[in-house]
């Protein structure tokens, strides 16, 4: 008698598995709305030897043939630049800063443009208090690439999301400007 129940009970066992996996999987999964959008601009300015009272970057380790007033050449590969950019609601330099964008970013491809962005928007005004962190790859040759949001404090404790971030114009090596639009899927 006992086996009979013990085969029995394998079977419901396996019965609802099958039906619990089949409905999961044959189902659509709804795209999740993000809890809050946000959209910054940030100004990077690199010193390149000649500009100090306006430089927001600077260029902190390169390859062994390149500079630390000069992006080595071919593509900036092995460039380490740090910088402390500020962060403004519209594309005017000249606005006044919501916060500050702080942390580095590592051009790391031999044959196209491409970087390794980790840094953090610090926050302290009116509108929001706290930091929201960011680590990714920059694909530079797209025209917009997705970073990783992977923290953040105060108003923006623990938040997940992407920042979809594009190149808004530049100068050269000299000046660049970046949009970020910025989906949070986990908020507390």
């Amino acid at each position: 008698m006992a086996p009979k129940t013990q085969t029995t009970a394998l079977f419901l066992c396996l019965l609802i598995c099958i039906s619990t996996t089949s409905s999961t999987y044959g189902r659509k999964t709804q795209p999740r709305r993000p809890c809050k959008e946000l959209v910054f601009y940030f100004h990077d300015i690199l010193y390149l030897g000649y500009n100090p009272h306006n430089a927001t970057a600077a260029i902190v380790a390169s390859p062994k043939w390149g500079n630390k007033t000069a992006m080595a050449k071919p593509f900036n590969f092995g460039d380490l630049v740090v910088f402390d950019d500020p962060i403004t609601l519209d594309n005017n330099l000249h606005s006044p800063p919501v916060g500050r964008a702080q942390g580095m970013y590592l051009y790391d491809q031999w044959s196209i443009y491409g970087a390794w962005l980790g840094f953090s928007f610090l926050f302290n005004s009116t509108d929001h208090v706290g930091t929201l962190n960011f680590a990714g790859a920059d694909p530079l040759i797209n025209k917009t690439r997705d970073i990783s949001v992977i923290g953040g404090t105060g108003d923006f404790f623990m938040a997940r999301g992407v920042a979809t971030v594009s190149t808004d114009a530049f100068e050269g090596d000299v000046y660049f400007r970046l949009r970020v639009d910025i989906r949070l899927y986990e908020c507390w």
